[in-house]
């Protein structure tokens, strides 16, 4: 039978999940059943395990929300899959297990390439291109800034503005990150600080900077916000702190800033068809399979390391310093 990781309750990982054998599931005749290859790890994850709001989903449940696999059983009405074909299962489908059953529909064609890499593109991936495509009209030269620039959707980030011709001001939250994210193609990387607005328009000789996007949220986003021209945007897509979002009014109300909340699921139900969401998928996809986007991996770990995994994802700064991944090996 094949394994899968259940969570039986809200609490930490420990107390809640465990790695069973679980009946083998057959497919509805729209739906496929997919053998994992990889499945990434994200701080959502983690959340959706503890019960923090808004990532409650009804338990038991399996948690993981994106991975690659393989189609190995197929439902009677399914078109446009064939068993054996490489696939991004369906997103939220709960992916920490060796077989995930979803709607064909909602899968998408996965490329060759490296399957701990490729495990990682239907949430960070995306996330970086409505970034930078939806909030700000940049011309080649224009400037961005960012902070969490050394996570996975960060550095995303910086390698797809490279290719578009926008520069970006990267903001880290330890030194020895800047030669890193300088080697990336990062154009200028700073510490945070107190001070980063004075020292980012040093930086950039004064020339205006049209989009800030924060991933770190408390007293960050003001910081990001202080750097940039009349008139733009703070783009917030994440909270490692898990605080709110702090922006002072008045640098609202005489700078026109605008704060916005990003999902890149919402991005795709309001601006593009779906048919543009798969070329933007496949786009990525060929990136990352060619080693234009590439992540960092803290640690990859078997299914029945999962605790372990968990451990190592909780973590922050030098302690994870990347991405983990859980990997199925074939039996």
């Amino acid at each position: 039978m094949p394994k899968a990781a259940v969570q039986s309750a809200y609490g930490q990982p420990h107390e809640v999940l465990r790695v069973l054998e679980v009946p083998a599931e057959m497919p509805a005749d729209d739906e496929v059943i997919v053998r994992m290859e990889a499945a990434a790890m994200h701080i959502a994850d983690l959340r959706t395990i503890v019960g923090v709001e808004p990532f409650k989903f009804p338990v038991p449940r399996t948690p993981g929300f994106e991975g690659i696999g393989r189609i190995v059983r197929i439902g009677s009405q399914v078109n446009e899959f064939a068993v054996g074909d490489r696939v991004f299962p369906a997103l939220a489908s709960g992916t920490f297990r060796e077989e995930v059953r979803c709607k064909a529909a909602a899968c998408m064609p996965a490329p060759a390439g490296d399957a701990i890499q490729l495990s990682l593109l239907t949430v960070n991936g995306p996330t970086a291109e409505v970034l930078l495509e939806d909030f700000a009209a940049f011309d080649r030269g224009d400037w961005l800034v960012q902070n969490a620039a050394n996570s996975s959707c960060g550095r995303y980030l910086i390698r797809l503005a490279k290719l578009k011709g926008v520069r970006t001001v990267n903001v880290v939250r330890r030194a020895e990150m800047i030669e890193e994210l300088r080697e990336l193609g990062g154009d200028i990387v700073l510490v945070d600080g107190p001070d980063l607005a004075a020292r980012v328009r040093a930086a950039v000789q004064n020339a205006p900077i049209r989009l800030g996007i924060d991933a770190v949220a408390g007293d960050a986003t003001q910081r990001i916000a202080e750097c940039l021209a009349p008139g733009s945007t703070v783009a917030s897509y994440g909270s490692m702190t898990n605080r709110r979002c702090e922006l002072d009014f008045y640098l609202m109300f005489r700078q026109d800033i605008r704060l916005v909340g990003v999902s890149f699921a919402r991005q795709f139900a309001t601006r593009r068809t779906p048919e543009g969401v798969r070329t933007m998928y496949a786009r990525l996809a060929d990136l990352m399979s060619r080693g234009e986007l590439v992540a960092k991996i803290a640690g990859v770990y078997p299914l029945e390391r999962i605790l372990e995994a968990c451990d190592r994802a909780a973590r922050t700064g030098s302690d994870r310093d990347g991405k983990v991944v859980i990997e199925f090996k074939d039996r």
